[in-house]
């Protein structure tokens, strides 16, 4: 996994305006309030479809959040990989994520200012479970998980409540779910059910890093 404080990037005014206009072309209403914190976890959902990408980076531009995220290292091909780096995107190997929390945590730690974004569904395909990482880096960086929606049916985006994990996941995802039950997805058979595997849901927070 690259370094997820480098390259660091800033939303400039005319990355604002092409948010904007992309939007206001497209159709797109966006809705919530960015919260004061200086660093926080977006949670993304529900992410069935290539066409979330644009909407969300132009909302992060829209709200002026260098956000950060997460991608498959598949989609970091020469020259487009130059491109996604520099708007925040993060190559991660699916297949080695073990170490993505750590990362993601000593990220947390080196900066004054850090915004994370990350899918738990963690692909576009429909999926029983919810990877639960997101959680766990939360915890352990001591920040507020936002959720961030993606509505095609109203054609809204935007941020919703921020709440810090009490350490009761179970609960937690309770609330998550009730959030994201009015949210649909471009391709609703896709969605993924926000529930967390029984695996996940026994183990330490230290087992859970790759789930």
């Amino acid at each position: 996994m690259s370094k997820l404080t480098s390259p660091r990037f800033q939303v400039t005014p005319l990355l604002e305006w092409i948010g904007r206009y992309y939007l206001k072309l497209s159709g797109w209403k966006v809705e919530g309030e960015v919260p004061p914190d200086p660093k926080w976890i977006g949670v993304i959902a529900h992410h069935t479809s290539n066409w979330d990408f644009p909407v969300l980076i132009a909302a992060s531009f829209y709200f002026k959040i260098p956000a950060y995220w997460l991608g498959k290292r598949t989609l970091f091909w020469w020259p487009l990989g130059w491109l996604l780096r520099r708007i925040g995107g993060v190559p991660i190997d699916r297949r080695s994520s073990h170490n993505v929390v750590e990362q993601a945590v000593q990220a947390f730690d080196e900066r004054e200012r850090f915004v994370l974004g990350i899918t738990p569904e963690g692909t576009r395909k429909r999926t029983d479970y919810w990877k639960t990482g997101f959680y766990f880096i939360a915890q352990r960086a001591n920040v507020r998980l936002l959720l961030v929606f993606i509505d095609w049916k109203r054609k809204a985006c935007g941020l919703g409540p921020i709440f810090a994990p009490s350490g009761d996941l179970e609960a937690d995802m309770n609330k998550m779910r009730e959030f994201y039950t009015q949210i649909v997805g471009k391709y609703p058979a896709k969605q993924g059910k926000i529930e967390v595997a029984p695996r996940s849901a026994d183990a330490k927070p230290a087992d859970r890093q790759g789930r």
